[in-house]
């Protein structure tokens, strides 16, 4: 489990590349390190990755066809940041909301508004399933940063970032067109769905 509070951001060291399967391994932030063993858990951008391999601070993960088709890990080319955060544990404050990990599509940044003390940033989703689960002042995971959604319109939504966020992760960089990560909120779902459910038996 993770809270969507990124911990730092790790640049991509290297790359190998096998039929339908990748190897990254990220140059770790000296703070992130303690303790980590292999299999333990880290989130790039989001995504759940399973620790392979640890010499000092290069960690290696493993990207299955699943995860490059769905995320935009497979998008990564070496010197490229990613946001980290660390598995959660128990007793620890929980300062954003509940997340797996588990990556349920990617959005396109579709525009950047810029101001004196904030940035706003609206995406546009690849189809209206996923907007039923995408509510005004609701939770939601972009880029395995948990934010609260501002207002909502077709299949489009925004975000506002604060200073803290814009200098804590990699999101105030990405470009128009670029994709990111989205993992909605689970309670939301589970709400959503059952609500459908109940109207479908009536």
């Amino acid at each position: 489990m993770f809270t969507g509070i990124v911990q730092g951001i790790a640049q991509i060291y290297s790359i190998i590349e096998k039929t339908d399967f990748r190897t990254h391994t990220i140059k770790m932030p000296q703070e992130l390190l303690a303790d980590l063993q292999l299999g333990a858990s880290v989130a790039h951008n989001g995504v759940c990755l399973t620790v392979t391999k640890v010499e000092n601070d290069l960690v290696s993960f493993d990207l299955m066809t699943e995860t490059l088709r769905i995320t935009n890990l497979g998008e990564l080319k070496v010197g490229d940041g990613v946001n980290i955060e660390r598995a959660m544990k128990f007793g620890s404050e929980v300062g954003g909301h509940l997340l797996s990990g588990h990556v349920y599509c990617t959005a396109k940044i579709i525009e950047r508004k810029p101001s004196e003390n904030n940035l706003q940033i609206w995406f546009e989703l690849p189809n209206f399933d996923v907007m039923k689960y995408i509510l005004t002042k609701g939770f939601i995971a972009v880029d395995g940063i948990s934010l609260t959604i501002g207002e909502v319109k077709q299949n489009q939504f925004c975000v506002n970032l604060i200073p803290e966020t814009m200098e804590r992760t990699i999101i105030a960089k990405k470009n128009i067109g670029e994709r990111v990560n989205i993992e909605i909120d689970p309670q939301t779902q589970a709400i959503v769905d059952t609500v459908e459910r109940y109207l479908a038996k009536k």
